[in-house]
C-alpha cells in the first residue's frame, strides 16, 4: 500500500499529524473487508427469515446503505479529519474522565459481543474441517468441547492481529478484500445455479418465489418490511457514523471526502454480500425444509468448498480486526497507563468468550440494533457539541475547561435519551428498528438545552470568563 506512510505510534491520546495520515486505499481496502465479513453471512440468513419480500429488500438495501454513507461523508469524517482524535479522547475532552469511563465501558463491551459474533461465524467454517457439532439456531449456550476449542483458536488469532494496531488491521484488510468479494460472489452465482436458474432473465422471478417469496416470518423472527430493511442498513452501523466511533478510524484519514469509501463496504458487503447468503440458506432450505439452522461455514461449504470455509474464516478475521481494535480504544481510554497491545489482547480474550455463545450471532439482527442505540447519544453530543454551541455563543469542550470529571449535560443527556427510546420500545410498541433515528436527533437537542443551563450556572457560581484558546480545530 504505496500511500501509507510509516507509523510508529497509534496517537491514542493526541491529534494524528500529517506525517501519519493514510490515503484513500487504506479506508478503501477496509470498509470492504470489513463489511464483506462474516457475519454477512448472518445477517443475509436471517433476512430469509423475516418473511421480507424481495422488492422490499433490494429497495430497502439501496436507499438505506445510501444513507449510512451519507451520513460517515457528512458527520463522522468532516469531524474526524478536523479534531483527529480518537472517539474517546475526544468524549473525555468534552464530558469528564468519569462520565467517559462509563461510556467506554459499554462501548468496549459491546464491541466485544460483536466481535464474539464473528468468532461464531468464523468457528462454523473451522468446525466444518474438525467434524465438531455445531450449535443450532435455538442454542444459547455452548453445546461441547469441540465448539469451545475451535472457537477459542480461532478468537486468540483474531486477537493478536487486532493489538497489532490500525495499520495491521487495514493491510490485513486490504490484502483479504478482493479475493472474499469473489467468493462471496460465487456463493451468490452457484446458490442460483442450485436453485434452477440457467439465464440471467430467470434471476428475479427465483428471487421473488424461491429465495425471498414474503409471508409469515420463520419462529423466532419479525416481520420485515420495505421500512425494516432501510433502517436496518442505515443503523446497523449506527455506532460507527451517527454514533461517532468512526473518528477513531477516520482521524488518520487525509481527507474528510475518503469517507466515500464506506461505500464500497456498504454496497458490495451489505448488499451483494447479504444477497448472496440468503441465496446459500434458500439452498439449505430447499433441500431439507427442517434445517434451519445458520451455519455460514456448512452453507459456504456445500457452495465453494474449501475456498467457501477459507472465506468464511477468513471473512470472520476481517471484520473482527477492528472490531477489537475499536474495543482495545475504548478500553485503554479507562486505563491509559496499560498500553493499548495488553488492552486489546484483553478485548479480544472477551470478545473469544462471548464468541463462544452461539446466541449472539443467532440473534444478530436485534443486537447490532441494540447496541447502536445505546451508544448514539454520545454521537449527538459530539456534534451538537462541535457544530452547534459555538453557534450558540456557548463552549465546545466544557469539560476540559472548567476541569469537571462529570459534566452533567452531557451524562443526563445519554440516561434521558435511553430512557426515551426504551419507552418507546417497551410500552410505545415502536420496533427497535425505528427508535434511534427520534433518539439521535432528541439527544442532540438535549444536549444543547442542557449544555445552555450547565454552562450559564457554572459561569454564574464560578464568576470565570471562559476562552476559546481550547476550542477543537474547525
Amino acid at each position: 500500500m504505496a500511500d501509507e506512510p510509516p507509523i510508529d505510534l497509534e496517537f491514542e491520546r493526541e491529534p494524528v499529524p500529517e506525517r501519519a495520515r493514510l490515503g484513500f486505499r487504506s479506508f478503501l481496502g477496509q470498509y470492504i473487508s470489513e463489511h464483506v465479513a462474516g457475519t454477512e453471512l448472518m445477517i443475509g440468513p436471517l433476512f430469509l427469515r423475516t418473511g421480507v419480500t424481495a422488492a422490499d429488500l433490494v429497495l430497502g438495501l439501496l436507499v438505506g446503505n445510501a444513507l449510512a454513507v451519507l451520513s460517515w461523508l457528512l458527520v463522522t469524517a468532516p469531524i474526524a479529519t478536523r479534531v483527529r482524535l480518537t472517539l474517546y479522547s475526544h468524549l473525555e475532552r468534552l464530558c469528564g474522565r468519569k462520565l467517559v469511563t462509563l461510556y467506554n465501558l459499554a462501548n468496549g463491551v459491546m464491541f466485544c459481543f460483536l466481535a464474539g459474533s464473528m468468532i461464531t461465524v468464523s468457528a462454523t467454517a473451522a468446525g466444518v474441517w474438525t467434524g465438531i457439532e455445531m450449535p443450532s439456531f435455538a442454542d444459547t449456550l455452548p453445546n461441547g468441547a469441540g465448539w469451545i476449542a475451535t472457537s477459542l483458536v480461532v478468537g486468540v488469532l483474531i486477537a493478536v492481529i487486532a493489538a497489532a494496531g490500525y495499520r495491521a488491521v487495514a493491510r490485513f484488510g486490504a490484502l483479504a478484500a478482493p479475493w472474499m468479494i469473489l467468493v462471496f460472489l460465487a456463493f451468490g452465482i452457484v446458490g442460483l445455479s442450485q436453485l434452477g436458474v440457467t439465464h440471467v432473465s430467470q434471476i428475479w422471478e427465483i428471487a421473488t418465489t424461491k429465495v425471498f417469496p414474503g409471508g409469515a416470518p420463520r419462529a423466532g423472527s419479525t416481520q420485515f418490511t420495505f421500512w425494516q430493511v432501510c433502517f436496518f442498513a442505515w443503523f446497523c452501523n449506527l455506532a460507527m457514523h451517527l454514533g461517532m466511533a468512526d473518528l477513531s478510524v477516520f482521524r488518520f484519514a487525509k481527507k474528510s471526502r475518503y469517507a466515500i469509501a464506506s461505500g464500497a463496504g456498504m454496497y458490495v458487503g451489505h448488499c451483494m454480500a447479504w444477497l448472496a447468503a440468503a441465496i446459500l440458506y434458500a439452498v439449505q432450505l430447499a433441500r431439507d425444509p427442517t434445517n434451519e439452522d445458520v451455519l455460514p461455514g456448512p452453507m459456504a461449504d456445500s457452495a465453494c468448498g474449501v475456498a467457501g470455509l477459507v472465506c468464511v474464516i477468513v471473512a470472520g478475521w476481517t471484520t473482527a480486526n477492528p472490531t477489537i481494535y475499536r474495543a482495545g480504544l475504548a478500553f485503554q481510554a479507562i486505563v491509559p497507563k496499560v498500553s493499548r497491545f495488553k488492552v486489546t489482547l484483553f478485548a479480544g480474550a472477551v470478545a473469544t468468550v462471548a464468541g463462544l455463545f452461539p446466541a449472539v450471532a443467532m440473534k444478530l439482527l436485534g443486537f447490532v440494533a441494540f447496541y447502536g442505540m445505546v451508544l448514539m447519544p454520545m454521537g449527538a453530543v459530539i456534534v451538537a457539541d462541535y457544530w452547534l454551541l459555538p453557534r450558540l455563543g456557548l463552549q465546545s469542550w466544557w469539560a476540559m475547561k472548567r476541569g469537571l470529571e462529570f459534566y452533567g449535560a452531557a451524562g443526563l443527556t445519554w440516561l434521558l435519551t435511553l430512557a426515551s427510546c426504551a419507552a418507546l420500545v417497551q410500552w410505545g410498541g415502536v420496533e427497535i428498528y425505528f427508535v434511534s433515528l427520534p433518539g439521535w436527533v432528541l439527544a442532540g437537542l438535549l444536549y444543547t438545552l442542557l449544555s445552555a443551563v450547565w454552562q450559564r450556572r457554572d459561569r454564574q457560581r464560578s464568576g470565570v470568563v471562559m476562552h476559546a484558546a481550547s476550542e477543537p480545530s474547525r
